[in-house]
This record gives C-alpha cells, structure tokens and sequence, in this order.
C-alpha cells in the first residue's frame, strides 16, 4: 500500500472513531471528548462528606470523573446559584461588569435591609434577612414558574396548552424575569438599585416578577380544557 493509501486508511480510521464519539451510546449525540460514562465531580465538602458517610463514596472511587468547570470550586464563598445568576446578568462577554453589577446590587441589599432592621422594633428585627445571598435564594424560588403555556395546533386553530415546567427552565425563567424587570426601569435609576429592589419585593413575595408568575398560573388554570392536547397526537 502506497503512501496515499495509508493516509486514505488513516483519515477513514480517524473519522470513524469522530462519528463513534458523537453517537455515544444507544446512537445519542454527545459531542464530547468524554464518554457519557463519565460522572460529574463533586468539588463541594460537604457533599463530599456526605457520600463518604452514606456509603456512596466507594461506588464512585474508581468511575471516570469529568473536569471541574472554572467557576467550580470548593471555597466556601461559592454559591452556584449566585454564579448562574451573574451568567444570566452577562452581556457580550463582559463577564467582570456583570460580576460588579451583582455585587453593587448585593450591596445595596445590605444597606436596605440594615436600614430596615435598626428602625424595625426588636422583636421584628429577626424575621429581617440581612444576608443577600439568602434574599436572592428567596426571591428565585418564589418566582419560579409550575406551569406554563405552550402554542400547539391541532384542526388549523392555534391552543395554549398549560405543560409543566422542566426544573432549567424553572430557574432560567425565574432569573430572567428578575433581571428583564429591573432593566424596564426609568433612565435615571442604575440598574443594580432597580435589582436591589426587584430581589427584596421577590424575596417577600410581593413585587411583578411574582404577579407576573401568579398572571401565568391563571392562564394555565383558565386552559386546563386543552391540556390532553399535550399527549394527543
């Protein structure tokens, strides 16, 4: 075989061990250099404490473990809620300026919130959360979406079928919501006082991010009628 040839057989070779890579398993699309057996790392103490005492620990001992990503770290200063946050404030790569942004707006929690406590009667002052981190955590959570609504089209009309809210696209839309209502603000206010104030009312359960969740969920009750639209064919 010439050395065509051999290059030929070394091209055929490479490419199918690309297409393998890409099937995976069962013929699923990974686009990895890692194959889907491997486990995602858990960087966190205490979780790594937990599996040590639950026993878990020593099924997973010699498994293929994935790298960590960059922002996955073992300080105890990591929250990945706050990291998933900040990506979503992210604009044009400027990754440093949506950092500054939450922490201007954590900073200004602090000061509003202290404020609060040191006018509020002693017996208030411990249902007053001081911690940022525990207000966004809040506010998230009391604007997360069960349901929502989906076009389907089914005899030439148009339905809005109510479907449930896969767990990603809970956060995705409870974040994105916080943040599309303190960018709808007047020209004046800075954008991170405007998310200062969004998270608290949020965190409360009072604001329109959770009337605008609240608005959703009447919709989908109003159009129970079409849900087995979902699963008809």
């Amino acid at each position: 075989m010439g050395s065509v040839g051999l290059q030929f057989a070394g091209l055929q070779s490479l490419f199918k061990h690309i297409s393998c890579r890409m099937l995976g398993i069962g013929g699923i699309r990974t686009y990895s250099v890692f194959h889907p057996h491997h486990i995602k790392p858990t960087f966190r103490k205490d979780e790594q404490e937990r599996l040590e005492q639950s026993g878990e620990l020593a099924k997973i001992a010699h498994m293929p473990i994935l790298p960590p990503m960059k922002a996955e770290t073992c300080s105890e200063f990591f929250d990945p809620v706050v990291d998933k946050f900040i990506n979503y404030v992210l604009r044009r790569g400027k990754k440093e300026l949506a950092r500054s942004l939450v922490e201007e707006t954590f900073e200004k929690i602090k000061r509003i919130q202290l404020e609060r406590y040191h006018k509020a009667k002693p017996e208030e002052r411990v249902n007053i959360v001081l911690n940022p981190k525990e207000i966004l955590h809040t506010a998230v959570i009391n604007c997360t979406p069960v349901m929502e609504l989906m076009p389907m089209k089914k005899g030439g009309s148009t339905y809005r079928v109510p479907i449930p809210v896969l767990e990603r696209r809970q956060r995705f839309l409870s974040m994105n919501w916080i943040i599309q209502a303190a960018q709808d603000k007047e020209g004046s206010i800075p954008f991170s006082t405007q998310l200062a104030k969004e998270l608290i009312d949020a965190a409360h359960n009072q604001g329109r991010v959770v009337k605008k969740k609240q608005d959703l969920h009447k919709q989908c009750e109003a159009n129970r009628a079409y849900a087995h639209f979902r699963w008809s064919g």
